[in-house]
């Protein structure tokens, strides 16, 4: 088999195994549901098998479109276990009431999306990056609004398509000035181009780029779709959004800004300090008046976007890595917070999503509200869990790399988000005891909430090491 069609085969396996279950479901209708969930779901295991060959360290393909290396395998790796944990939660949720709503094609655009994203962190052309973006985020609105009868969800495929749209326009423009003014869209190319010397052109190309990938990763100024999309997406797909893209959009940003634009490093600094500071600031303090749980965790992804940036504005491979190391933590976190909101039902199975909700939790599930402190103390970044090392390597990598009032400043923006994550605490095991939840977690829940809420415990240290030579390995790949 040709060597660059190896290196792609993560991709080849998701793209085949999404058309193929995408005639399955034509052919078997309603019926085929279940059989389509658990067959993409193995896809989504063989697209990981794949990466064991030249796709996670053949390097460069089809003349440097594509770049196959251990980055882009760590991060695909993340977006896989995301993308699988949404499509094994979804059938509960819309089974009360919503018998017709969960259709097969939900895991076969989940597959759509992730093999868009596979594209994303390997990209080593801007045609590339635009391709794998735009697949990724075709299949994402339809999820958003996959509820067709439930105005929410309308209103939050709507919302994010348009704005979806716009940060489209925005991007293409900056990549259409980077194109103009280095005559490449290689990223090994634009690297030189950018190493040449000073150009104004390509620095208004840097801003408009940045600007775009900004839009993925919901960082401020360009968040103003999450808290409406998390709220108004059926849950799953939110839990799929808040994990598998943020960490694609991540990943995308981190290899554009090292290998296309590193010799205009000090250029994009500025813009990526100042995205993380209002990140970091805004997600803390515009969650603290949330009412609705998926609002407040929409706003916490903001703050931990800012937190991201911290570790990608250093410009180093211990900056990268702390990136990496990051992202896993917050996929567990958030993979483990959002089945807990699953959990959330009233007497008759529906759905509950306010705070109050959650008052005196610790007596009628007690262990689902542990769970649940788990995840916000990690959150909140408070020692001995996981949240903590996940924050002290980013500012670490800030410290080392200089960037001492960054550290110091999101250091002490990070208590502001702990009163949010330490309210959620406090309405649990101190309030008046609200109306039981309905219901029980099913078998996959339940090893989702209890793997994430072990794996950021204190027992997670025991993976600091392995997690540790990982990530730096991956970041390697960049430099």
């Amino acid at each position: 088999m040709n060597a660059s069609l190896l290196m792609t085969l993560p991709e080849l396996v998701l793209a085949a195994g999404a058309i193929a279950l995408m005639l399955v479901s034509a052919w078997g209708g309603q019926g085929s549901t279940r059989l389509v969930s658990w067959a993409s779901v193995a896809v989504l295991i063989g697209a990981g098998l794949a990466l064991l060959g030249p796709a996670s360290k053949g390097g460069a393909a089809f003349e440097g479109l594509y770049r196959a290396d251990a980055f882009a395998a760590y991060a695909k790796v993340l977006i896989y276990v995301a993308s699988a944990v949404a499509i094994l939660i979804a059938p509960r949720f819309f089974e009360q009431g919503r018998g017709d709503d969960l259709r097969p094609e939900y895991p076969v655009l989940i597959l759509l999306s992730a093999a868009g994203m596979g594209m994303m962190v390997s990209a080593g052309d801007l045609l590339t990056l635009y391709v794998g973006l735009e697949l990724q985020s075709l299949a994402a609105y339809v999820l958003a609004s996959f509820m067709r009868r439930d105005t929410r969800s309308a209103e939050a495929g709507l919302k994010y398509f348009v704005l979806g749209a716009l940060a489209s326009g925005i991007l293409l423009y900056g990549i259409s000035l980077v194109y103009g003014f280095s005559g490449t869209t290689l990223f090994s190319s634009i690297a030189t181009a950018y190493g040449a010397g000073h150009s104004l052109g390509l620095t208004f190309g840097l801003v408009f780029v940045f600007a775009g990938l900004a839009f993925k990763m919901s960082a401020v100024p360009f968040h103003m779709w999450t808290p409406d999309v998390y709220e108004g997406a059926p849950t799953p797909v939110t839990t799929f959004f808040a994990s598998a893209p943020k960490v694609a959009a991540v990943a995308l940003a981190v290899r554009v800004a090292i290998e296309a634009m590193g010799p205009a490093t000090d250029q994009w600094r500025q813009i990526v300090i100042f995205a993380s500071l209002a990140s970091i600031i805004f997600g803390a303090v515009a969650a603290i008046g949330q009412t609705n749980v998926k609002r407040l965790l929409a706003y916490s992804s903001i703050n931990n976007v800012g937190f991201l940036l911290v570790g990608l504005a250093a410009g180093t491979q211990e900056g990268v890595a702390s990136v990496l190391f990051y992202l896993t933590v917050y996929v567990v976190m958030t993979l483990g917070s959002f089945v807990v909101v699953l959990q959330m039902k009233d007497a008759e199975g529906q759905p509950v999503e306010t705070l109050a909700s959650l008052a005196g939790l610790s007596r009628s599930r007690p262990g689902l509200a542990l769970a649940m402190a788990i995840f916000m103390f990690s959150l909140a970044g408070i020692p001995p869990l996981l949240g903590f090392n996940a924050k002290l390597a980013v500012f670490t990598a800030a410290v080392n790399a200089g960037l001492y009032p960054l550290a110091v400043v999101g250091f002490v923006a990070s208590v502001i988000g702990a009163y949010y994550y330490l309210r959620v605490i406090k309405v649990m095991y101190f309030d008046d005891p609200a109306e039981a939840y309905s219901g029980r977690a099913t078998p996959v829940e339940s090893a989702v909430i209890a793997v994430s809420a072990v794996f950021v415990s204190p027992v997670g240290w025991l993976l600091l090491k392995p997690l540790g030579v990982a990530t730096m390995f991956a970041a390697k790949a960049l430099f």
